[in-house]
């Protein structure tokens, strides 16, 4: 039998635990015999091809036999959470129809459906290769939703799960995401205002002060952009898309990870050593103000044409040193009279922003911050040590239309 192995199945071997002793160093001589012509010597082979026959039956029998049960989290209790039978999905979607298609990202599209009890949900499947990147993505994205009940996060309604599929269902958000609101919105949908980008702001650092302060082990969401801002049909903020997420004990300063997330959103200390922490969330949600106050993407290679950077954040920091701001707000906001608020905002982003972890504030200062408590003191200081010269606010660094 062990003859008739092939060697993509003895690869595949080597992912299992029973074939550890097996295929270890000190084991592969008793398998495969010595130089030595001893009857022991052959009979302790013929001993351990007879035990290696099941164990490679049985992981063939692994790789061929799809997985229906696959969590190692103890503590996800999936009676929490609905168990939608694919038929049911498939029903509320019009069969995965691209005419439904809300959304897609790297690990899959999302669908608008229709319940059979009448209500709207978005029906995320993930793609049809599970890689080991889509299980845990499925995985995480359910270990979260049991940790995290918070006003402004989004709830998981329940999920599908066979052999084949892996489906997860969440409430409909009227509004879609901040990004699609402020760059994909159709000619009949009236922009944000100001007043809604401030409460989709405030609301977001909320979520994300409880993540890191609220929740044993924190979370650190690891990718904040506004792409994964939903708004309800209120415009009320809801942070989602938790596929990427770390746990983190409060006693440890950092995580180390495989780096991920969105180009322009990633923190420097993130990127350069794979260790990520509740600053790295802090970090996006600046990059994601700034999204907010521009309007614009935190990576876009069409500014080259211009000669500016094509990072949000360095192009924000050059007309900021140039006291040239006029062109930074978004066209939608111009006109209004928000000028010192806009300043504060983007104070606040550049706080959050600061290339050493150390120095931004926590997310519970930034909702204090966003109440009036300590911005403009912080902000004196940063602006001292960034551009060496006193601050003087409004008139003296920013200019608008």
């Amino acid at each position: 039998m062990i003859r008739s192995v092939s060697g993509s199945n003895i690869g595949t071997l080597r992912n299992y635990h029973e074939a550890i002793g097996i295929f270890g160093a000190s084991s592969s001589q008793e398998v495969f015999g010595s130089s030595s012509s001893s009857s022991t010597g052959a009979i302790a082979g013929r001993f351990a091809r007879l035990l290696a026959a099941p164990v490679i039956a049985l992981a063939h029998y692994r790789t061929r036999k799809p997985h229906k049960h696959f969590f190692d989290i103890p503590e996800v209790d999936l009676r929490r959470f609905k168990r939608f039978s694919l038929g049911e999905l498939q029903v509320a979607s019009d069969n995965f129809s691209n005419k439904n298609i809300i959304g897609r990202d790297g690990f899959g599209k999302v669908y608008k459906g229709h319940l059979a009890d009448g209500s709207l949900v978005a029906i995320k499947r993930l793609k049809e290769e599970r890689t080991h990147g889509e299980e845990q993505y499925f995985q995480t994205t359910i270990e979260i939703a049991s940790m995290a009940v918070h006003r402004n996060i989004i709830r998981l309604r329940g999920f599908c799960m066979t052999p084949t599929e892996r489906v997860l269902v969440y409430p409909y958000m009227f509004n879609g995401s901040v990004a699609s609101c402020l760059r994909e919105r159709p000619e009949s949908q009236p922009p944000l205002d100001w007043p809604k980008r401030k409460r989709i702001a405030l609301g977001s650092a909320r979520g994300l002060a409880y993540l890191h302060d609220h929740c044993d082990p924190k979370i650190i969401h690891r990718d904040v952009k506004a792409a994964n801002i939903f708004l309800d049909e209120d415009f009320e903020a809801f942070i989602g898309d938790f596929g990427l997420a770390k746990l983190m004990d409060h006693k440890d300063t950092h995580v180390n990870a495989t780096v991920c997330g969105t180009l322009g959103h990633i923190a420097p200390e993130y990127l350069s050593t794979g260790n990520c922490s509740e600053k790295t969330d802090v970090f996006c949600y600046g990059v994601m103000l700034l999204e907010i106050i521009t309007g614009q993407r935190a990576f876009e290679l069409v500014r080259l044409a211009y000669d500016d950077d094509v990072k949000l954040l360095d192009w924000v920091k050059g007309l900021l040193k140039e006291k040239k701001l006029e062109t930074l707000v978004d066209p939608d906001l111009r006109g209004n009279d928000i000028d010192e608020e806009v300043e504060q905002l983007i104070q606040l982003a550049l706080l959050c922003t600061q290339c050493s972890p150390t120095e931004r504030p926590r997310m519970s200062e930034v909702v204090r911050m966003f109440e009036g408590d300590g911005l403009a003191e912080r902000w004196e200081e940063y602006w001292q040590e960034e551009f060496n010269h006193s601050y003087q606010p409004n008139t003296d660094w920013i200019i608008f239309d």
